[in-house]
This record gives C-alpha cells, sequence and structure tokens, in this order.
C-alpha cells in the first residue's frame, strides 16, 4: 500500500481501475421509436475487449460486431423487422458465449401524420402488418367521439394520438387507444382542413381563413397566419415550410417555425386541393381548371396543365414521376411530374372531386357516380370496380393488400385492393366524406354523423413484445462479422 508524503492512503487509482474492470455493458441506439424496416444504430461500451457481440431484436440475431480493445463498437446496423408490430419491442448486444449484454426498448409505430400520408400524397401506408386481406374482416368498432357536428376532415395519427378536425369549429387531439379526449382547441370556422402533425406541432386550416399551429402535446397556439378566405385545403409539411390553399387563390409556403410567409403564388381560382412535394416541386390544383407544378423554394411556375374547363378540387398523388389527379370533368389524369405532358386519363363520367391513391403500381380513385376504380398506374387501364350505393368524395387509403374509403352511402368499405372484392363494411348515421387513414392496426375515419370512429380487430390488445431473457437468447452462428462498425483507438 503506497503513502503519500502526508501519511495519506492513496485508494483512488485502484478504485478507478476497479470501477474499469467491473463496468457493466451498456448500449445506446440512434432512434428509439419508428415503423418496421427503420434502421437502427447500436452503439456499446462496457464489453470485454475484443470478443464478438451479438445484437437482437426482440429474439432475432441481427447482426454480429466485434469490440475493439476498449470494449466498444459504434453504430452497428440493424433493421427492424418488417413484421414487427406495433407496441414495445427490444434490442439486446450480448457477448457471444456468455450472459455479458445490456438492453433497450424501441416502439414500432406506423404512424400516418398527414392527409396523404407523406408529403408526395400517395396515401398509401407500406409499414401496416395487421391488418391484410385475411384479417380485415374480424375488425369491428374500437371506440367513437362524438364532436359536436360533421367531421369530414381526416385523421393525422401520430405516437398514439389522433389529431382531427370538426365542422363544430375544434381540432380535437384523441388517445388513439381509447378515444378520451386529450384536448381542443376552437378556431374561428369550420375545420374541413385534415391535420398535418410535424416535429410536435399540429398544422391545420380553418374557414375562418387562418392557418394555425398548435403544440401537439397542449393544444397550445404556437403561431397563425391569416389568408383572405377559407382554408379548406390541408396542409402538407416539407422541409420545415408549410404549404397549403386558400379560397383567396393562393397557394401559400410559410416557415413551419413562426409562421412567416416565404411566398404566394396567385392562381385563377380558389385552391381547395391540397398541395403535395416531391423532389422540390409543389403540385396543387385549383378552381381555374389547372393543375400546378411549383418551385417548392421559390414558388415559380415550372408547368401547369389545364383540365378541359372544369375546376380541379382533387389532391394531385406522385408516384415514379408521375403525377395522379382527378378532375370534376370526369378524368383521372396521369401527368409526367417534369413536364406536366399527359401520359394517359381515365374517364368515370361522373365529376372526381378524391384524392387518388397510388401502391404497388396501381392507381386507386374514387368518382361521384359511386365507384372506386382501380387502374394500371402505367397506361390507366381499368383492373376493377367496385360499385357503393351512392357518390364518392371520400379519398381511399391503401395498407398491406386492403384499400378503406367511406362513401355518401353512409358506409364505410374495405375492399382487397388486388382484387376489389368487398373484405367488410360498416355504416354510420350520415355520408362518410372524410377520407381514412390506417395506422397501428386501426383504422380511423369521420362521420357527417358528427363523430370519429376507430376499428380494430375484435377483441385484439397491443402487446409489449417480451423483454428476452439472456439465457433464452441463440446466436445465428451463420452471421458474418459486420464490417466498419468497431471503432479503434
Amino acid at each position: 500500500m503506497r503513502r503519500s508524503k502526508s501519511g495519506r492512503v492513496l485508494v483512488a487509482p485502484l478504485l478507478l481501475l476497479s470501477t474499469l474492470a467491473f463496468a457493466a455493458p451498456s448500449i445506446t441506439l440512434s432512434k428509439k421509436i419508428g415503423p418496421p424496416t427503420t434502421q437502427i444504430l447500436v452503439s456499446g461500451n462496457g464489453f470485454a475487449p475484443n470478443v464478438g457481440v451479438d445484437i437482437y431484436f426482440d429474439t432475432k440475431d441481427e447482426a454480429l460486431v466485434v469490440t475493439n480493445k476498449e470494449g466498444e463498437f459504434h453504430n452497428a446496423k440493424i433493421h427492424v423487422p418488417r413484421e414487427a408490430h406495433p407496441g414495445e419491442h427490444w434490442v439486446t448486444a450480448l457477448e457471444r458465449n456468455n450472459d455479458k449484454g445490456d438492453q433497450e426498448p424501441f416502439v414500432v409505430n406506423t404512424n400516418w401524420s398527414e392527409m396523404g400520408f407523406r408529403p408526395d400524397g400517395a396515401r398509401f401506408n407500406p409499414y401496416e402488418n395487421v391488418l391484410n386481406p385475411g384479417t380485415v374482416s374480424g375488425i369491428g368498432l374500437k371506440w367513437s367521439y362524438q364532436t359536436g357536428k360533421s367531421v369530414n376532415s381526416s385523421s393525422a395519427v401520430v405516437d398514439g394520438v389522433v389529431y382531427v378536425g370538426s365542422w363544430d369549429t375544434n381540432v380535437y387531439a384523441l388517445n388513439a387507444s381509447t378515444g378520451a379526449r386529450l384536448w381542443s382547441y376552437e378556431t374561428g370556422g369550420s375545420v374541413n382542413s385534415s391535420p398535418a402533425v410535424a416535429n410536435g406541432v399540429v398544422y391545420v386550416g380553418s374557414q375562418d381563413g387562418k392557418v394555425y399551429a398548435l403544440n401537439a402535446g397542449t393544444g397550445a397556439l404556437l403561431w397563425s397566419y391569416q389568408t383572405a378566405d377559407f382554408v379548406n385545403s390541408s396542409p402538407v409539411v416539407a422541409d420545415g415550410v408549410v404549404y397549403v390553399g386558400s379560397f383567396d387563390d393562393n397557394l401559400y409556403a410559410l416557415n413551419a417555425d413562426n409562421g412567416t410567409l416565404l411566398w404566394i403564388r396567385h392562381t385563377g381560382g380558389w385552391v381547395y386541393s391540397s398541395p403535395t412535394v416531391a423532389n422540390g416541386v409543389v403540385y396543387v390544383g385549383s378552381l381555374d381548371d389547372n393543375v400546378y407544378a411549383l418551385n417548392a423554394s421559390t414558388g415559380a411556375v415550372l408547368w401547369s396543365y389545364a383540365t378541359t374547363t372544369f375546376p380541379v378540387y382533387s389532391s394531385p398523388a406522385v408516384a415514379n414521376g408521375v403525377v395522379y389527379v382527378g378532375s370534376y370533368d370526369d378524368n383521372l389524369y396521369a401527368l409526367n411530374a417534369s413536364t406536366g405532358a399527359k401520359l394517359w386519363n381515365y374517364t368515370t363520367n361522373y365529376p372526381i372531386v378524391s384524392s387518388p391513391a397510388v401502391a404497388n403500381g396501381v392507381v386507386y380513385v374514387s368518382s361521384s357516380d359511386g365507384s372506386v376504380y382501380a387502374l394500371d398506374a402505367n397506361t390507366g387501364a381499368k383492373l376493377w370496380s367496385y360499385e357503393t350505393g351512392n357518390q364518392i368524395q371520400s379519398s381511399p387509403a391503401v395498407a398491406n393488400g386492403v384499400l378503406y374509403v367511406g362513401s355518401d352511402d353512409f358506409k364505410i368499405y374495405a375492399l382487397d385492393a388486388h382484387t376489389g372484392v368487398l373484405l367488410w363494411s360498416y355504416e354510420t348515421g350520415y355520408p362518410v366524406e372524410s377520407s381514412p387513414v390506417v395506422a397501428n392496426g386501426v383504422m380511423y375515419v369521420g362521420s357527417f354523423d358528427d363523430n370519429v370512429y376507430a376499428f380494430s380487430l375484435l377483441g385484439a390488445k397491443a402487446q409489449p413484445a417480451d423483454r428476452p431473457d439472456f439465457q433464452t437468447l441463440r446466436p445465428d452462428l451463420a452471421l458474418q462479422v459486420s464490417s466498419s462498425t468497431a471503432t479503434a483507438k
């Protein structure tokens, strides 16, 4: 035992060595929440030096890394399995051949954050893995919430909360599991606009002519922007900018943080259409009979396409370099996204006011003739159609092989997206013009009977994955060591 000149025992170095020798392993995740297929970067320290470490998602061995001489590894890549259901799961890093390791939770979700699912407006949730053509016939009413008036706003569903507007002038935040109201915010007019949620903020328009930004957790007003007429258009948020149309004939680009006007583009008619954004271009329809492509940064017109002499209520969807949009002239148009050149059109013989959905090479659109159509996205050839009992203004949604759509015959339908065969339907008290959304194994839709509805598999409850016991995990001996994961020092 060494002593200092003062006679004191020097124990600090020994304590430090002891701490290093017996440090417990720990890991960190680059993300702690996200949909199936999300890439997670896993880093760890406190492991033995120069040993193999298996990284599991639940019980599946996803990667094998080798620690450096300090017992660390950095940014090992794993992916959330496509089949991982919504709820809490576990990432485990475990030294091979012993039980030394650490675990961190990861929450799987399949949020639907705005009218078109993503800024491109395709209305297709590629992550849904609970409801499918084989299970959707078993869904029933999970809950309903009655607002003060009709609901034709579509919901946004983000991190366990449903956000939706009502003709009673309110924006509501509802618990996605129970339907309990978390908060509401009263605007100065009916809310037909569908909310968009990004970075903890809810963006929505109102017939008082304003665009609102609300705190997603509390409903507190962050800012508002006054236009000159109704805002029935649903906002889209991309790269820190909110794009939204108004009945004052303008499309607005607003700073998402503070509502400052970035640019404004005047059209020749009401902008009822909700804009979509893809590859730095904003696409939107106008009641001046045109579809516009605008530079997302400046608002400069890149091209416009005139649909005969009838207005464009429909919101565009963009996929694989093609813009799909309906018109009141009875047609669905496919336009080259770069030039606006018409590729094809399909005539339903009745006005199209709904917005198309695009998934897996098929474009789906509903018409005022009461039918839903599935068309080949490349050629416009009809693959199938399904007739409801009245006109359809609801926009279809597609998820995991199922198409969902409402009708003015008071019903919401689930159809096989490949064949058009009816899988399930539910009758509300009035027309369903709200466009359905699907998130985390639940379908949400509003009705003119003043209600917001949630449908899920009867008796199903979200169950967290069991936290794996180290002793039960089995390494995949066929895994190759992941390269560039250990950082030498």
